[in-house]
């Protein structure tokens, strides 16, 4: 009933920029706190960037300074700027959404994950 699709992956040389997007959709009642995790292939899930609903912002240190996450209330959608792109930043960049659905007269609170989308950062 709920859905995250992602946005605004793809190849960008080093030192250069992207932009992406997580669109929620379904019966969503509050979108409470949005974040952007990574994992390469045979690493750990790595929290990257995080916006609660208050509008409060966690990063990675290893992306301090380098990535912006912020988010847009009346289109239920979540971006990271991310500048000065690094080969270390290459990897599937999934966003996650914990969301309060109302149907039928009740609230459900649950997590949500999109379905991934690729950055590759080479010369």
């Amino acid at each position: 009933q709920v859905q995250l699709v992602e946005s605004g992956g793809g190849l960008v040389q080093p030192g250069g920029s992207l932009r992406l997007s997580c669109a929620a959709s379904g019966s969503i009642f509050s979108i409470n706190a949005m974040g952007w995790y990574r994992r390469a292939p045979g690493k750990q899930r790595e929290l990257v960037a995080k916006i609660t609903g208050g509008g409060s912002t966690t990063y990675a240190d290893s992306v301090k300074g380098r990535f912006t996450v912020s988010r847009d209330n009346t289109k239920n959608t979540g971006y990271l700027q991310m500048n000065s792109l690094q080969l270390a930043d290459t990897d599937v960049y999934y966003c996650n959404a914990d969301i309060t659905r109302y149907s039928g007269g009740h609230f459900y609170r649950d997590n949500y994950w999109g379905q991934g989308t690729q950055v590759t950062v080479s010369s």
